[in-house]
């Protein structure tokens, strides 16, 4: 009596597989999503760090924040950043709509970054804004 080996795997161990990679790409999913709201959110930072720079050489050589006109930033409008606008040192940062390519969980969201003199010609940056606490990058919280 010759007996033949089984080759290839059975239903059962196939269908394990399968809710296996199902069960992983529910938990990870959710957490991808997540991830890039945030990367989105760390562009709207960045947006304002040229700001950030001219608040700070403004306060090093005049002395006192610039006055709400005195310091006029350029556009800083990406793909989700609406805009950046400077008003007596304070930048505030306007995620893009979901409409012109921004993130639904940003669109319409401010940053905003609020500059203290600490002594010696140091400013320190306080960051709030409506951008929810979970996205934003964790110099920001």
């Amino acid at each position: 009596m010759i007996r033949s080996v089984q080759k290839g795997f059975t239903l059962i161990e196939l269908m394990i597989v399968v809710a296996i990679i199902g069960i992983l790409a529910a938990v990870a999913l959710p957490a991808y999503q997540d991830y890039t709201v945030r990367a989105k959110a760390s562009e709207m930072i960045l947006a304002a760090a040229r700001g950030k720079t001219a608040v700070t050489e403004f306060y090093g050589v005049n002395g006192p924040l610039p006055a709400a006109s005195s310091l006029v930033l350029t556009s800083q409008a990406t793909k989700y950043v609406a805009s950046v606008v400077q008003s007596a040192g304070i930048i505030t940062v306007t995620g893009a709509t979901a409409a012109s390519g921004g993130d639904a969980n940003l669109s319409g969201a401010t940053i905003t970054m609020t500059p203290t003199a600490a002594g010696n010609g140091v400013l320190t940056w306080a960051c709030s804004g409506t951008v929810a606490a979970k996205y934003r990058p964790a110099s920001c919280q």
